[in-house]
C-alpha cells in the first residue's frame, strides 16, 4: 500500500508519519533504558560504564544500517514519487542484497578493530573484558539488524512507519523479560547483548512479513536480489554519505566519550545515563526526521518544489514546539529520571553519577534545538538527493568543533567535566546554524530555477 504525500495537507502528513514513527522510536529508547536499568541495578557500575564506552563502537554497524535505508529510502521513495514501481522494487531488491553483503564486513571488521577502541577509552582489565563480551556478542548478529532496516526501506518509502513502530513496541517488552532473564541465567552483560540479537531476529522476521502483506515484497522483487553494478553504484552513491554521516556521529560520541572517560569511571557511567534521558526528549523530533525524509523524496521526485519547501517549514515548527517540551522534561525530571536507572546497592558512587549527569542535562536542555534543526535539514536534503552535506556538517560538528572547543575548555581554560559539556553545545549551535543558512540557500536556488535540481 503507497501513501501519496504529494497531495493533502502537510501538517496531516508529518503527524500520520511523526507519530507512530516517534511512539516507536520512544520504545526504542525504553529497549535501552531497560539495557542501562538492568546493567545499574544488577550488574555493576562498570557495566553501566562498559555500556557507555561499547555505545561509539556500537554505532560502526548503526553507521552501515543507517546508510543503506537511508539511501535505499530516498531512492525507492523518488521511484514512488514518479510513478514507476518497476523501479521501486528493483532498489528494494538491491538494498536487500547489499545488506546481506554488508553484514558480514561489518561483523568481521568490528570484531577485529573493537579491543584497540575500548583501549582508546581508557579500558582495561575487567572493565575491557567487560565491555568486549556485549559487543562480541552484538557484532555476531549484525545480520539481523542489517535486515530489520533494509526491509522496512519499501514500507517506508510509501509512508507506512506502523510496521517499524510495532516492531520496536514488541522490542522492548521482549527486552524487559530477557535481560534479566539472561542476566539471571549467569550471562552477565552478554546476557544484554544476546537479547539484543534475538530480538533483531525477530523483527527482521516480523518486519519481512509484513512487507510482503502490503505488496512491497513479491516475487518479482526477488527476480532483482542479484546485485546490479549500475543499482549498486547508485545506492552507494547515497548510501554512503549517510553511513559517514552517522559515521560522524560515531567519531562524536567516541570524542566526548574519549575526554569523559578521562575524569573517571563514575563520569563515565554518569554521561550514558544523561544521553539516555537525552534521547527521551529528542524522540518526537526523531519521528518528523522519518516524516520529513519521506514527504520530501516523494515530493521531490513528483516534482513539486512548494510542497518541499511548505514540509520543511512546517516540521522546524512543529520542532520547536516539541523542544519546549523536551527540554523542561530534562530540567524538572531529569534527575528523577536517572534515578530509575540506579541501585545504589550495587552502584558505589550513585550520588557522584547523578550530580555528574545533571550537570550535562541543564546545558542539554538548550541544546535540544539545535538537534531538531539539524535533523531535519540533513533528511530534507537526503530526501532531494543531496547527501553530501551531511558528511561535511557532521565532520565539522562530530570531530573538528568538540575537539578544538573540548580541549579548549579543559586543558586550557580549566573548565574540566564542564568544559566538555559546553563543548558539546557548541558545536552543535554552531553546526545548526550553518545547516540552516545552507538550507535556505538550496530552496532560495530552487525557486529560482524553477524545477528540482537534480545531482
Amino acid at each position: 500500500m503507497r501513501h501519496d504525500l504529494t497531495q493533502g495537507p502537510i501538517a496531516r502528513h508529518i503527524l500520520n508519519l511523526a507519530v507512530p514513527a516517534s511512539v516507536g522510536f520512544f520504545f526504542q529508547t525504553m529497549y535501552n533504558v531497560v539495557d542501562q536499568v538492568c546493567a545499574g541495578r544488577l550488574i555493576s557500575e562498570q557495566a553501566l560504564a562498559s555500556l557507555t564506552i561499547a555505545f561509539p563502537v556500537f554505532f560502526i554497524l548503526i553507521a552501515v544500517s543507517h546508510g543503506l535505508y537511508a539511501g535505499g529510502a530516498a531512492l525507492v521513495s523518488n521511484a514512488v514519487g514518479e510513478g514507476d514501481e518497476d523501479k521501486a522494487r528493483q532498489f528494494t531488491g538491491q538494498v536487500i542484497s547489499a545488506g546481506i553483503l554488508s553484514s558480514f564486513v561489518v561483523m568481521i571488521v568490528g570484531w577485529g578493530i573493537a579491543p584497540s577502541l575500548f583501549r582508546v577509552l581508557w579500558a582495561e582489565g575487567a572493565y575491557l573484558e567487560m565491555a568486549l563480551d556485549y559487543m562480541n556478542v552484538i557484532f555476531g548478529g549484525t545480520l539481523f539488524f542489517l535486515m530489520a532496516n533494509v526491509l522496512n526501506v519499501p514500507l517506508m518509502a510509501r509512508g507506512n512507519t506502523k510496521v517499524f513502530r510495532n516492531s520496536l513496541i514488541v522490542g522492548f517488552l521482549l527486552n524487559a523479560v530477557l535481560d534479566p532473564l539472561f542476566i539471571m541465567l549467569g550471562y552477565g552483560i552478554r546476557g544484554i547483548a544476546l537479547a539484543t540479537v534475538v530480538i533483531q531476529m525477530v523483527n527482521a522476521l516480523y518486519i519481512g512479513w509484513s512487507a510482503i502483506r502490503a505488496g512491497c515484497l513479491c516475487r518479482k522483487t526477488l527476480s532483482f536480489l542479484f546485485p546490479n553494478p549500475a543499482c549498486q553504484r547508485e545506492l552507494m552513491r547515497y548510501s554512503i554519505p549517510a553511513s559517514l554521516n552517522m559515521a560522524t556521529v560515531a567519531i562524536g560520541i567516541f570524542v566526548v566519550t574519549y575526554f569523559v572517560s578521562g575524569f573517571g569511571v563514575a563520569a563515565t557511567a554518569a554521561y550514558g545515563l544523561a544521553m539516555r534521558v537525552e534521547q527521551i526528549a529528542l524522540l518526537p523530533g526523531i519521528g518528523l526526521n522519518i516524516a520529513v525524509l519521506s514527504i520530501v523524496g516523494q515530493n521531490y521526485g513528483a516534482g513539486r518544489m512548494d510542497r518541499v519547501k511548505e514540509a520543511i517549514t512546517v516540521s522546524l515548527k512543529f520542532g520547536f514546539i516539541l523542544w519546549v517540551m523536551g527540554g523542561s522534561l530534562i530540567l524538572f525530571g531529569g534527575n528523577f529520571l536517572m534515578r530509575m536507572f540506579l541501585d545504589e546497592r550495587v552502584v558505589m558512587n550513585a550520588d557522584l553519577v547523578l550530580r555528574t549527569g545533571a550537570s550535562y542535562l541543564w546545558i542539554a536542555a538548550i541544546t535540544l534545538w539545535a538537534y531538531v534543526i539539524l535533523f531535519i535539514v540533513v533528511n530534507a536534503l537526503q530526501g532531494m538527493k543531496r547527501p553530501m552535506f551531511a558528511i561535511w556538517i557532521g565532520i565539522y560538528r562530530q570531530l573538528l568543533a568538540p575537539v578544538a572547543c573540548i580541549h579548549l575548555l579543559t586543558s586550557v581554560w580549566g573548565f574540566e567535566l564542564y568544559g566538555v559539556w559546553w563543548g558539546v553545545f557548541i558545536s552543535t549551535w554552531s553546526g545548526a546554524i550553518i545547516a540552516w543558512l545552507f538550507m535556505r540557500h538550496i530552496l532560495r536556488t530552487m525557486e529560482e530555477c524553477g524545477i528540482p535540481e537534480r545531482i
